[in-house]
């Protein structure tokens, strides 16, 4: 399974930066990833990205369905296991994402219902995704 984390904007804090690189390192135990951070979501930025019709979209929205870890943990696994290529997470700056990207996720999902930076939510999902893998592993991570 391939996992892309598309970001709009930069993560300018260095320390949120090294975080989700050592996240997205750790992922890659179990899985391809890649991130792309987009400095707007014009037109030409967005036809660069290229998403796989067949692609799971997922967007990062408050008002998304809420997961344990557990349960995100099940979910990304049933996936996998369901043979799913790719799996795109959307992760939208202070002004969320225009329509036209919106439109093309077929999942909304909620990090939390408290309101953080765009680039700790961004930690916190490369976080939720390595803790993803590793219950499903059975490692001890997750404890």
């Amino acid at each position: 399974m391939k996992i892309r984390l598309i970001m709009l904007g930069k993560t300018r804090r260095e320390e949120a930066r090294a975080m989700v690189s050592d996240y997205l390192q750790r992922i890659e135990h179990y899985a391809e990833i890649e991130i792309s951070e987009l400095r707007d979501a014009g037109p030409a930025a967005l036809r660069k990205l290229k998403i796989d019709p067949s692609a799971t979209v997922v967007l990062l929205d408050a008002a998304g369905k809420q997961f344990t870890s557990q349960q995100f943990a099940r979910w990304l696994g049933d996936l996998r296991d369901r043979g799913r290529r790719e799996l795109v997470f959307l992760c939208g700056d202070a002004e969320g994402f225009p329509a036209e990207l919106r439109s093309s996720a077929k999942q909304k999902i909620s990090l939390s219902t408290l309101t953080m930076p765009h680039e700790f939510a961004r930690v916190i999902l490369a976080e939720q995704i390595y803790r993803a893998f590793a219950i499903l592993a059975g490692h001890p991570y997750p404890k």
